[in-house]
């Protein structure tokens, strides 16, 4: 038997995940012998792995209305050309103001994987977060949320955002042999993508990567049909998922910390209702 976490992003409404994670922590759930996560999914995801209890929570709450973490500003700087500070976010945080812990992150006995979208396939690549990344590249690469953040290079390859080819990677789960899977949702059940307003600006910086802007073209109705295949999944207990029942109006770039806090609580109230049929589904001996 192995067991899978999949964690799906949307930037700072992931605190959402932050919950649930949190919760389970509470509850002394086991960690999942598999983990992969999409853009902010797996960037929190780490604190989960490493058993760092809110610190998601106090991330969002402290720096998320500073404009060293996020603001236009940040745009203008020719060395960041993100609406997010980069070395900030993934370098000064992690690594001195809000320390993340990679000696228990070492220690998790679990595989993580983080999903980038290449640019010149247009196809997700699923690779492992290295357990000792200080700048932590490949967690930046996968929430580089085209036209707010640069092109990210790992060893010559051109990535973005994880969520643009494979948002949800449940199926990725399966094919790394788990077969009791949790996905975590950061949108409600009944959410429905729309077709984006930037495919203009996305068509004019992208046009040296063609089979990145036919992935891009294609993204909303490979969402839906996604989320429509994986609640099927669950009803037929292939597998589980939890998702917001209200994500409270929180935006991706939210500000707001109360917004944030309460829709971390959300996660954790949600987390808390599931905790033991996660066990359950985790540790019983046949489906």
């Amino acid at each position: 038997m192995k067991t899978g976490l999949v964690l799906e992003g949307g930037a700072l409404r992931t605190i959402f995940s932050s919950g649930v994670c949190d919760a389970f922590l509470d509850a002394d759930l086991p960690l999942p012998d598999y983990t992969v996560g999409v853009s902010a999914g797996i960037a929190y995801g780490v604190s989960y792995l490493s058993r760092q209890s809110r610190r998601n929570l106090k991330l969002v709450t402290t720096y998320a209305d500073d404009r060293r973490y996020m603001g236009l500003r940040n745009w203008l700087d020719p060395k960041n050309r993100s609406y997010f500070g980069l070395k900030f976010a993934y370098e000064t945080i992690p690594n001195r103001l809000l320390p993340f812990d990679y000696d228990a992150f070492e220690a998790y006995p679990g595989t993580a994987e983080a999903v980038v979208t290449n640019l010149n396939t247009g196809k997700a690549d699923y690779l492992p977060v290295p357990r000792r990344d200080s700048p932590n590249l490949l967690l930046e690469a996968s929430c580089a949320i085209p036209l707010m953040f640069p092109v990210i290079e790992i060893s010559g390859q051109p990535y973005l955002d994880g969520g643009c080819a494979d948002p949800i990677p449940w199926r990725r789960a399966f094919e790394a042999g788990c077969d009791r899977v949790v996905v975590v949702l950061t949108r409600e059940r009944d959410y429905r993508k729309e077709d984006s307003a930037s495919t203009a600006l996305l068509r004019r910086r992208f046009r040296s990567y063609p089979a990145f802007l036919e992935t891009m073209a294609a993204r909303t109705r490979r969402y839906n049909d996604c989320r429509q295949e994986l609640f099927e999944l669950e009803a037929s207990g292939k597998l589980l998922v939890i998702a917001p029942e209200d994500t409270l109006g929180c935006s991706r770039t939210e500000r707001d910390g109360e917004v944030l806090r309460a829709l971390w609580q959300e996660g954790y109230f949600a987390g808390r209702r599931s905790a033991e049929a996660v066990r359950s589904f985790w540790t019983k001996e046949t489906l």
